[in-house]
C-alpha cells in the first residue's frame, strides 16, 4: 500500500534548529518520498530539496550534514558542488549557475511548516 500524499509537513519547533544546524524531513507525492532539509543561518531559516542539481542524488556527506567544514557553503558530497546557503545558487562545481529547489517555510505558533514546491 502506498503512503498518502504529504505536501505539507511539520519540520519541528523553531527553537529546535539552532544556528548552523540542519534537519531533514520528507514529503510524499504520488507514493514517492522527496527528502528536504532546513537549516538556520544568521538567524534566518531556509529549506531546500535534498538533491544536487548536477545529478539527482542526496547531498549530505554524513547523515544530516550539509555544509563545508568552514560552514560557508552547502556541499554536495558526491560531486563537490558548492551552493550559497541563502540563495541556493551553485558557485563551484558541475551545476555552476543552477539553483537548489527552495522549500517554502511558514512559522505557526512556533512550529516550522514546510510546503512541497509545485515544480518539484
Amino acid at each position: 500500500m502506498s503512503q498518502p500524499d504529504r505536501s505539507r509537513v511539520l519540520v519541528g519547533r523553531v527553537e529546535e534548529i539552532s544556528e548552523g544546524a540542519s534537519r531533514k524531513f520528507v514529503f510524499v507525492r504520488a507514493g514517492q518520498e522527496i527528502e528536504a532539509f532546513a537549516f538556520r543561518r544568521n538567524g534566518d531559516l531556509y529549506a531546500y530539496i535534498n538533491r544536487c542539481r548536477h545529478v539527482p542524488m542526496t547531498m549530505d556527506w554524513v547523515e544530516n550534514r550539509f555544509f563545508t567544514e568552514e560552514g560557508d557553503f552547502i556541499l554536495c558530497a558526491t560531486h563537490g558542488a558548492c551552493y550559497v546557503p541563502e540563495t541556493g545558487e551553485c558557485v563551484d562545481g558541475p551545476p555552476l549557475g543552477k539553483f537548489l529547489i527552495p522549500v517554502p517555510l511558514e512559522i505557526r505558533e512556533g512550529e516550522i511548516v514546510a510546503t512541497l514546491p509545485d515544480d518539484e
